[in-house]
Parts: C-alpha cells; sequence; structure tokens
C-alpha cells in the first residue's frame, strides 16, 4: 500500500518542495499539508492540482493519518514545539524526516525521543535557496538508518531535488554538522561580494566591472547574489530568501560547533558583524543576508539602500 505523506512547514523552502512533490512524486494519495497559518496551506494548495493535496487543521489529525511525515520549519525552538505536539500521538512505525537547519544535538534530542515512541528519523537538510526548492534542485543531505533514507529517496533526486550527500547508518546529527559549516562557506560568499562592491564603488571603477569579473570567473550563485545585491532586490523584497535572523542563527550555531571542538571559524566572525548591522536596519524577519552589501556600504559612508 502507497504511504501517506504529511508536510509540515510552508515557508520560502517548503513551498516549492511541496510543488515538485507534488507534480513529481508519483504519490497515490493527496499530500497532506500543515502550516501554523492557514491561509498559506490553502495559498499553496490553490497553485497546484486540484485534488492532489488536503489542508490539515492539526497537527496531531495529520500524523495519525501519515505514514512518512516531512518537516521544515525556521529554528530549533519551532521545531522543538512541533514534535512536542507530534508525539502526544502515537508515531509507532511512522517515519519522520526533518529538512530544517538546526543545532545537531537539537535533531539528536528530537531523533531520540521520536525513537523511544518507536518511531523512526531522518534528520535530511538541503542545500539550495528558495529558487532551487522551486525547481526541484536542492541537495538533501540525509543521515539516519539507510533502511529508513532508502524509503525517501523516491522523493529526493528528480523530484525535489537533484542530488544527495548521504550519511547512511550514521548519527541525525551529522548531516546538521556538514549543512552548519556549509552555510558559512555561502555567508562568507555574500561577505566578500558586499565588501567588494561596495569598495569598487568608493575606489571609482564602479559596480559593473566587477560584477563582469564575478559572471567571468565565479558565474553560478555567486553572480545569483551579485544580481540581488545590484538590482536593489536586498532591500525592496517584501520576504527575505535567507533572513538575516535565520543566517545569523545558522552561524551562531558552526561558531559553537566549531568551538566545541576545538577549532576556529574566524572569517565567520566578520560576517556576524554583518548580519547583526542588516538586523538593526531592516529587522532581523525581514532583512535578507544580500542586504549584507547594503551594511558594508553604510561602513563605506554610503546609504544601505544602492540607487538600482
Amino acid at each position: 500500500m502507497a504511504p501517506q505523506l504529511l508536510w509540515i512547514g510552508l515557508g520560502n523552502m517548503g513551498r516549492g518542495m511541496v510543488k515538485n512533490l507534488v507534480e513529481k512524486g508519483n504519490l497515490e494519495k493527496p499530500l497532506l499539508l500543515y502550516n501554523r497559518t492557514r491561509k498559506r496551506s490553502e495559498d499553496v494548495a490553490s497553485t497546484l492540482p486540484a485534488g492532489k493535496t488536503e489542508i490539515i487543521d492539526s497537527i496531531e489529525e495529520g500524523v495519525k493519518r501519515a505514514d512518512v511525515i516531512f518537516v521544515i520549519l525556521s529554528n530549533d525552538a519551532a521545531v522543538e514545539k512541533v514534535f512536542d505536539t507530534i508525539l502526544k500521538v502515537d508515531v509507532a512505525g511512522k517515519l519522520f524526516v526533518e529538512c530544517s537547519t538546526i543545532h545537531p544535538d537539537t535533531a539528536q534530542k528530537v531523533a531520540d525521543l521520536v525513537a523511544e515512541k518507536g518511531g523512526g528519523f531522518v534528520a535530511s537538510p538541503v542545500f539550495g535557496a528558495p529558487a532551487a526548492a522551486e525547481a526541484g534542485q536542492l541537495v538533501f543531505v540525509p543521515a539516519g538508518k539507510k533502511s529508513a533514507i532508502d524509503k525517501i529517496r523516491p522523493y529526493i533526486k528528480g523530484v525535489m531535488g537533484r542530488a544527495e550527500i548521504p550519511f547512511n547508518d550514521q548519527p541525525p546529527a551529522n548531516s546538521l554538522k556538514l549543512k552548519l559549516l556549509g552555510n558559512t562557506f555561502i555567508v562568507n560568499m555574500v561577505t566578500v561580494l558586499g565588501e567588494g562592491f561596495a569598495t569598487a564603488e568608493k575606489i571609482g571603477i564602479g559596480t559593473d566591472p566587477l560584477k563582469q569579473f564575478v559572471d567571468q570567473l565565479y558565474g553560478g550563485i555567486y553572480s545569483a547574489y551579485s544580481g540581488r545585491m545590484l538590482s536593489g532586490t536586498y532591500w525592496k523584497m517584501e520576504e527575505p530568501l535567507f533572513s538575516a535572523n535565520n543566517a545569523l542563527k545558522d552561524a551562531g550555531h558552526a561558531s559553537n560547533l566549531a568551538k566545541s571542538a576545538g577549532a576556529e571559524l574566524k572569517l565567520l566572525g566578520v560576517s556576524q558583524d554583518y548580519l547583526k548591522s542588516v538586523a538593526e536596519h531592516a529587522g532581523g524577519d525581514k532583512g535578507d543576508i544580500a542586504g549584507i552589501y547594503g551594511a558594508a556600504r553604510k561602513n563605506c559612508g554610503l546609504k544601505f539602500e544602492n540607487d538600482a
């Protein structure tokens, strides 16, 4: 019998993931949707084929009906709160796939609680921006029992993602360690770009030649973030693609993780200072990580907002 799937969390990433899961996942039953704000579920369902989704009004109702439950939320507190509710229900034999970016200790704690109640658990954070989620081009990082990971593979490559970096039969915490470390590369890259473009303005060459340099030598994600900066998207967008608060959360987790192991992430400290400036200027939940460009501009005596 085909499994019943439930999706919890319809933020920037969840919406795109659900779209691809419904359209390409060969689901035999409607995907159950739950979001703290019901309207978000309704908005997502309205964009998908009729009869392919069903909105659930409570987590308990959804978990009781589901066999496989995907969860993607913004932070550790939200994840722990949702699992507190989930574990009020009989979860024996159910498989939980936790895709949020949280501290490895949080992932392990939740995994242990689920296991105590007879449920299965895979921690599977993802690499990729909301545009990659929309395009089904995410990179999944699943960790847990291989038998459990095998159950979710039909929904990953070619459906919600383009690849995976598996931690078969390894602790769920390991996937979060990679995810957090990988996110430091992204945060530091954005800082290099933001400082570079602000400096290009101050030394008189302007941003266009530097953008050409970035496009010619790096391209990809470097060009995408450069475009968000120079087009002014970083201060014009209504909803951030990667909020300053979430970036600070990830950076803090990564710093603490490194420190606990006797390592250092010195460059990350500079990026954290810029992110704090973005949060102060635009609001932590509203400011986008690309706003590091605006923070670098302010440090140079320019306006946070460019004239794009």
